[in-house]
């Protein structure tokens, strides 16, 4: 309220549509860095999807498209991984609107590196813990800080190679002041399930402001007025946060209690490692190596929290080799402790107020920074590789002594070797043997010619899951004696004389608590406990991945992951198509694509899909066809591929044509001549099969440009992503579909 009282005079004089070029010239002109970030923010958006499952009932969402008086209405809401998940999909036909998007996923990210909870046109906001609703819960969910940004930036840098430059050093950016205070590193060792308090203070805090201000009450406040840093900062803390909370040779640590994009998985918050964010990791840092090494010799200003927060880090890293931890659980345990203290004196320092004062910082520190954490990462992917050709997914970490922390590695999972290929550490050929690897795994599907989420394990039958097995009773006889009736005892006796844990022992803290009762020592305690383990496997359960039938269960299909396969491998296609490979690796990536493409459901009949095949389905299980129409989660990513399907790239500033993954046939038919039509951000495009390369632009004078080759010009692209309507067609004539 306070920035459109300001500048009412300018606001009152735009129009009632404004170019958004011209836009954020009057925003620059202001001088006021708060009116030219909610330019930035601003998304002229009519509808965007809300969650798709209305049946959970923390997804407070309203779809409003029409105001009261029956007129257009701007306005969004969604919660946070849904709503850049989808704006990554539109802004392939909006691609101007990338920097718009970035800033709004920058500025509600949090001084921790985390996110709030919900995104919409008035704002962010978060989960609140309510002791009388069973569904309560708060926490930051794992990968969306990662994979979403990097998305989102690589799309931007593809259209405008240098836009990400412009605003590097620029001090609008700002954080969300969400009221969770996650914990010092001791405490999450010591409870890796309970490691977020609310802080009523703060909120109340927050809302005191918002009622003064408006949304923006809801961001971090300075010293005058909000806090503000660069937009380096912005992507430096995100990575610092998850290398605060590496455990090297098995992950990144899901200590927010959250879990990742797959919440079939939400049981592993806690004591999970996530493999799946640390190869999003990998490539992040790569990114951002690649941003700082072009961001010129002069130091570079970020706050000075940040600045001790990279230092430290650095040094940890820097102190330990790359494979330091990879098979030594005590030199694993000292790597985890020394950043995982990092990442808490850093948020001890914000905690009560965050200092803006810029540290000047050498680009060469960042750069060894990000240089050592992609050595590190490296060597947890080599050691990922399982004998089978997969890589892992999720691993599980233990702490058994104060010096030690182990690692147990869990099965294979499709989004592992999804993330496995986006990353940058394994070349074509090892994601063509991956895929080879994973068709001959337990994750291939035959029936339907493609993956399931995880192997189908059977899980133990109800009633032989709580049976002590008969040799352990016999090698230790006084578990006998924990038999008692009702909830005096641990263990209960059959008629049989088969022994099994009392019902009422729900975690290992109920058993911890029945023991007390009795006159076991500690080493007879522990052996009860291992027993118990075994048997229930609690630290190992992932949640309805492993404990379910049907929805993201055990053996299903979930086609969004599918999707996101298909897209990795199609990504991966284009990078070495427009390089050097060689034509067997180019061959060979095309090849893995179409067998991905052909498990999809519009490939198949309704009798072997088991539904329409033509609609979007959730999942299919085990049990049953597709279930679950709707606008899925593969919708973007299928939205997505078209472009590259008909080997149209938006890439270093041009649209470029270059040979696409699938055969000709499938594009233009079999006819000499043949050609496709379809539309680049909203311009008409025709491809042509042809005796050599030629490219012809229409433009809207009448005139035309025509020349040799399959690439526009960075200006003619200009003018195709900005719908400035200058470019009125395109056309190529083109060899590269031929005898595809």
């Amino acid at each position: 309220r306070q920035v459109a009282e300001r500048h009412a005079e300018l606001l009152a004089g735009l129009p009632e549509s404004v170019d958004q070029a011209a836009l954020h010239e009057h925003a620059e002109a202001s001088g006021d860095p708060d009116l030219l970030r909610l330019v930035l923010e601003y998304l002229p958006l009519t509808f965007s999807r809300r969650h798709g499952d209305p049946s959970r009932p923390w997804n407070r969402f309203a779809i409003r498209v029409r105001a009261a008086d029956g007129s257009e209405l701007l306005t969004y809401q969604g919660n946070w991984r849904d709503i850049f998940q989808n704006w990554e999909a539109l802004l392939r036909s909006y691609p101007v609107y990338f920097p718009h998007v970035v800033a709004k996923f920058v500025n509600a990210t949090t001084p921790d590196g985390h996110n709030a909870y919900r995104i919409s046109r008035d704002g962010i906001d978060w989960e609140v813990p309510d002791e009388d609703d069973p569904w309560s819960n708060i926490g930051y969910w794992g990968d969306h800080q990662i994979i979403y940004l990097l998305r989102l930036l690589e799309g931007w840098q593809a259209v405008d190679p240098d836009g990400i430059d412009g605003w590097l050093d620029r001090a609008l950016f700002t954080y969300a002041d969400v009221p969770y205070r996650l914990a010092d590193h001791e405490a999450m060792v010591a409870a890796p399930r309970d490691t977020i308090t609310f802080d009523e203070e703060a909120e109340a805090r927050v809302a005191e402001r918002v009622r003064e201000v408006g949304a923006d009450g809801r961001l971090v406040a300075g010293d005058d007025g909000l806090a503000r840093v660069t937009f380096l900062e912005k992507l430096l803390v995100p990575a610092l946060a998850k290398l605060s909370s590496y455990v090297p040779g098995g992950g990144i640590w899901m200590n927010t209690q959250r879990p990742e994009w797959n919440d079939a998985n939400n049981a592993l918050a806690g004591y999970g490692l996530s493999m799946v964010t640390l190869y999003h990791l990998d490539r992040y840092v790569r990114f951002v190596r690649r941003i700082v090494d072009g961001a010129g010799d002069g130091p570079v200003a970020i706050s000075r929290p940040v600045a001790d927060w990279v230092a430290a880090v650095s040094a940890v890293l820097a102190d330990h080799p790359a494979e330091a931890g990879i098979g030594d659980r005590t030199a694993r345990r000292r790597v985890l402790d020394a950043l995982g203290r990092a990442g808490a004196s850093y948020r001890n320092q914000v905690r009560d107020g965050f200092d803006t004062t810029p540290s000047e910082v050498d680009p060469g520190a960042l750069v060894d920074l990000l240089d050592a954490a992609a050595a590190h990462l490296r060597a947890t992917i080599a050691d990922a590789r399982r004998p089978d050709g997969l890589y892992d997914a999720y691993n599980l970490v233990a702490f058994p002594t104060e010096d030690e922390a182990t690692v147990q590695r869990l099965a294979p999972m499709l989004e592992g070797q999804v993330a496995a290929i986006g990353s940058t550490a394994l070349s074509a050929e090892d994601v063509i043997d991956l895929v080879e690897s994973m068709y001959a795994s337990e994750l291939y599907r035959a029936d339907q010619r493609t993956f399931l989420l995880y192997p189908a394990h059977r899980p133990p039958a109800f009633l032989d899951r709580n049976t002590v097995p008969p040799e352990v009773v016999a090698a230790n006889p006084f578990l006998r004696e924990l038999v008692g009736d009702g909830s005096a005892g641990v263990l209960h006796e059959d008629s049989e004389g088969g022994l099994h844990f009392r019902p009422g022992l729900a975690n290992a803290a109920a058993l911890d608590a029945a023991l007390e009762g009795t006159a076991l020592d500690q080493e007879r305690r522990a052996l009860v406990h291992r027993v118990y383990e075994e048997m229930f496997g609690h630290h190992a359960f992932t949640g309805r991945s492993s404990g379910m039938y049907g929805y993201e269960g055990i053996g299903s299909i979930y086609w969004h992951m599918v999707s996101k396969l298909l897209l990795a491998v199609q990504e991966r296609y284009l990078d070495e198509v427009r390089g050097d490979a060689r034509p067997d690796v180019v061959a060979g990536l095309a090849a893995a694509y179409q067998r991905i493409r052909d498990g999809l459901g519009f490939r198949k009949d309704p009798v072997e899909f088991g539904a329409f095949p033509t609609d979007c389905y959730s999942h299919t299980p085990a049990h049953a066809g597709a279930q679950q129409p709707g606008m899925t989660g593969q919708v973007k990513e299928e939205v997505i591929t078209r472009l590259g399907e008909l080997g149209l790239v938006l890439v270093d500033g041009r649209l470029e044509l270059v040979r696409p993954p699938l055969p000709a046939r499938e594009i233009v038919g079999p006819d000499a001549g043949a050609a496709y039509r379809t539309t680049v951000c909203g311009v008409p495009v025709q491809v042509m099969v042809g005796d050599e390369d030629v490219v012809r632009v229409s433009l809207a004078d009448g005139t035309h440009a025509e020349r040799i080759g399959s690439a526009l010009t960075p200006s003619e692209s200009t003018e195709v992503f900005g719908r400035t309507g200058a470019v009125s067609g395109v056309r190529f004539t083109t060899t590269l579909l031929g005898g595809a």
